[in-house]
């Protein structure tokens, strides 16, 4: 009886750590994806191929989210070597931004913001390479509308 009573406390110990691994996996996974997708689509995305329709979101491929566009849809502003990217979208327990990420024209991820449904707005900013010039790729996640990549050229 006491291995049965055990069981149970180690059990309810291993569903709090399997619920903070299953959290920072899905936030690894996110970021991974974010660079992965955006690396390997970067010509389909630019080209306005539809071949990425349902996995990624752009303002020329909004698929089923056609009417999201506006509140989805990261905008990238620079200023110097200052990158802001802000995703116009309300933040609630229910209905929120988790992540941008920046990623320059070669694959590499320039930055990340995870955020929460506490935060008062989804903008992050990041600082730009030395003399960077070319294509960057910033992306939106939406809880409810999936994944959304804008692009942009320094």
């Amino acid at each position: 009886m006491s291995k049965i009573h055990n069981s149970a406390q180690s059990e309810s110990s291993f569903s709090e750590e399997t619920r903070y691994s299953r959290r920072t996996f899905l936030k690894g996974t996110l970021s991974a994806a974010a660079v992965a997708t955006t690396v390997s689509t970067t010509s389909a995305l630019a080209s306005n191929h539809a071949s990425m329709a349902g996995i990624v979101y752009t303002k020329e491929n909004p698929g089923k989210w056609a009417k999201k566009i506006g509140g989805h849809l990261p905008s990238i502003t620079i200023e110097g070597s200052k990158v802001t990217v802000n995703t116009d979208h309300g933040m609630s327990a229910k209905h929120y931004i988790v992540r941008h990420t920046l990623v320059s024209k070669n694959g590499e991820v320039i930055g990340e913001k995870t955020f929460t449904p506490d935060d008062d707005d989804a903008i992050s900013s990041y600082t730009l390479p030395d003399s960077y010039k070319g294509a960057l790729y910033a992306s939106s996640f939406c809880n409810k509308h999936d994944f959304w990549l804008a692009e942009t050229d320094v």
